[in-house]
């Protein structure tokens, strides 16, 4: 079994990316955003945490997350809202096809990639690159031309909040991607 050095920092704030099995843009369609939005309001009623930001794009999502104080497991997490996740979509998406004989031994399903990709948020400047990032990714993708125009991402709840303003990054120049710095 492989092992993963990942930073874990109870209580701390995290930039996650969650993909898809070979992409497949599923994420966006009616059904399965409410079985995510389920899935996720049943692991945080086992497992609180907060949601700082997030945007859900068609074969991917990314999202920040902060942990409670003495909490640093978001593997466990991120295994409950896939495994909650794929029990309920199984029937309409599941792939026989890309069964191998890995995923039958580890009882995987077709719907999501095996692992997903974290970062340990370092400090504001970290914390305000990925919120931007996050926010600015369906314009990344040519999904849209303006951040405000994409309706599955916290960006609308945040202009609400006072964080961003309303036509926050629409400009010609606003096409050329956002890269979150090291």
């Amino acid at each position: 079994m492989s092992r993963y050095r990942r930073v874990t920092a109870a209580g701390a704030c995290y930039f996650f990316t969650v993909v898809t099995e070979r992409r497949r843009p599923l994420l966006t369609d009616e059904a399965p955003r409410r079985w995510l939005r389920e899935a996720i309001a049943a692991t945080r009623s086992d497992y609180p945490f907060a949601i700082d930001a997030w945007v859900l794009l068609p074969d991917h999502l990314h999202c920040i997350w902060t942990l409670p104080d003495g909490d640093a497991d978001f593997s466990t997490h991120w295994r409950l809202i896939k495994r909650r996740f794929s029990q309920r979509a199984n029937v309409l998406l599941h792939r026989d096809d890309w069964m191998s004989p890995s995923k039958r031994k580890h009882r995987e399903s077709t719907i999501w990639q095996r692992r997903f990709w974290e970062h340990c948020i370092r400090n504001e400047g970290d914390y305000g690159a990925h919120m931007d990032y996050i926010h600015f990714n369906p314009v990344k993708h040519g999904l849209v031309t303006r951040v405000a125009d994409w309706p599955y991402s916290t960006f609308h709840r945040l202009v609400a909040a006072g964080v961003y303003p309303p036509d926050w990054a629409f400009a010609p120049e606003a096409a050329t991607e956002l890269t979150v710095g090291e």
